[in-house]
């Protein structure tokens, strides 16, 4: 992306400014990357004119060190932060951010909405002023999402999982990812006539819990037509280190009153059922948030020189092994859409008028790049624009890791603080296998001990594309120690 932004302005297409979206505890259970229960126009009109990312994987499937290794370029290994209790900044090194980058060359770098993890894991600013040239922006109708807003049958109000609302019953007749759409569209509008170009990173709320949401978004989804997740078992060989037992969705008021057991549930099914249909009617309300951005964009006429990018934090499990939340290095929680819309370069704009990104209300329808070198520890995948990737890359890796305070599920199992961190799962993803280790690690030296092995996990994805059969003590280890010995800034002894 920076090298399409910073591209010579003497080529044929100038990529002014960059529009930077990123969802929050989002899947891909997006139309473009083949759910066929979703309904996500808007984002699947995107893809449409985008290059689409068919396996990109989070380092940690957790907010603030995933956002943080995201805009930094660093994995957690590198920023230290495991939990949500540290400034990178001061806790491991000054790096510089995707955002400060743009702002160093002389753009105007704006943040909305959840874009850094907010609080300490951002020095309470979210990296302001270093990565923005303004205050990052935060709905104020963000501060009732905890409080207890859900209405429940007795007319009660509770803090539910599963919330969708009458919006206009809601404190100041809205909610939070409409408020940062608002003002996402404002400075839109702002910045169309300006004379410096722009990096604008907006950061939607949902599919986050609590489900607070418009009612309405449930009509998409009747009951009736939910499922449960295909594998909604716990493996029998999963070790018990790999399974993170939801706590911040047991902690819901509804979801107390069903008295499921620690640490392996099951959720009752019908409930189930309720909490799919919620998770979709979130992402499409969503979807509807990016659609009224991208219009804007159109309007405006931005689209045909502003790059656009569509990201996650992490996904979700939807009961897949049993499971609930992020915290885990299972697919279904590491794997999120990546988007890259680039005027000229994946699409071209249409000369005879038609618009680039028209809205779809969903309710209403029932190269060559600059050679810098960018202090990184990713890889550079700007060329796949022009030269498209041909088969499946055996030797490519994405690498994820969780941290975990014992071999058990535990209270704290699904975000430890880092002094109780004694274990760490260390994950590889190939196009054809998900290979972790368990492996013991010091919280105080942030060193893993590779002959300190809790347990392991391989799955091989042609016959077990769910990731349910564990065969990790059928095979000979030798090969897979090399490869995870072999990835870069993970200290070991």
């Amino acid at each position: 992306m920076l090298c399409y932004a910073m591209q010579n302005k003497k080529k044929a297409h100038i990529w002014r400014n960059v529009l930077f979206i990123m969802a929050d505890d989002l899947r891909t259970s997006l139309g473009c990357y083949g759910d066929s229960v979703v309904k996500s126009p808007n984002i699947d009109q995107l893809a449409s004119k985008s290059q689409v990312f068919l396996n990109a994987y989070v380092q940690q499937a957790v907010c603030a060190p995933s956002r943080t290794s995201m805009l930094t370029s660093r994995r957690p290994d590198t920023t230290r932060l495991y939990d949500f209790n540290s400034y990178w900044r001061v806790h491991s090194g000054n790096y510089t951010t995707l955002p400060q980058y743009f702002k160093s060359k002389g753009y105007f770098t704006t943040s909305v909405g959840k874009v850094f993890h907010p609080g300490i894991a951002s020095n309470h600013s979210d990296d302001y002023p270093y990565s923005w040239s303004i205050p990052a922006y935060h709905p104020a109708s963000f501060r009732f999402e905890k409080e207890k807003m859900c209405k429940g049958e007795d007319g009660k109000l509770y803090a539910n999982l599963l919330c969708a609302v009458n919006v206009t019953e809601q404190p100041g007749g809205t909610l939070p990812d409409m408020e940062s759409t608002d003002e996402a569209v404002r400075l839109l509008k702002k910045l169309a006539n300006d004379s410096v170009p722009f990096f604008m990173a907006v950061g939607f709320h949902k599919p986050h819990i609590p489900f607070r949401i418009p009612q309405e978004y449930l009509s998409l989804y009747p009951i009736d037509q939910m499922t449960l997740a295909p594998d909604p078992d716990v493996p029998k060989l999963l070790p018990p280190v790999a399974y993170n037992p939801w706590m911040d969705v047991r902690k819901r008021d509804d979801v107390q009153k069903l008295n499921i057991s620690f640490p392996y549930g099951p959720i009752p099914k019908d409930f189930q059922v309720r909490i799919r249909q919620h998770y979709y009617a979130a992402v499409s309300y969503m979807d509807t948030q990016v659609g009224r951005l991208l219009s804007t964009l159109d309007d405006l006429g931005l689209a045909d020189n502003t790059i656009v990018v569509f990201t996650s934090d992490h996904g979700w499990s939807l009961g897949e092994h049993g499971e609930w939340a992020k915290y885990s290095n299972f697919d279904v929680s590491t794997r999120v859409p990546l988007i890259f819309y680039v005027p000229g370069v994946t699409t071209f704009h249409d000369w005879m008028g038609k618009s680039t990104f028209p809205f779809i209300d969903i309710l209403a329808h029932l190269f060559s790049c600059i050679q810098e070198e960018l202090c990184t520890e990713g890889d550079n995948l700007a060329y796949t624009f022009q030269h498209r990737e041909r088969g499946e890359n055996e030797e490519a890796i994405s690498f994820s890791q969780y941290p975990r305070p014992a071999d058990a599920p535990q209270v704290n199992s699904d975000l430890p603080d880092l002094k109780d961190i004694k274990i760490m799962g260390y994950s590889l993803r190939s196009w054809d296998y998900r290979y972790t280790l368990w492996l013991g690690f010091n919280p105080k030296t942030f060193q893993v001990n590779v002959s300190d092995v809790h347990a392991g996990e391989l799955y091989m994805l042609a016959d077990d594309p769910g990731q349910d059969n564990n065969i990790y003590s059928d095979i000979d280890h030798r090969v897979m120690m090399k490869k995870m010995a072999g990835l870069p800034h993970v200290s070991l002894i």
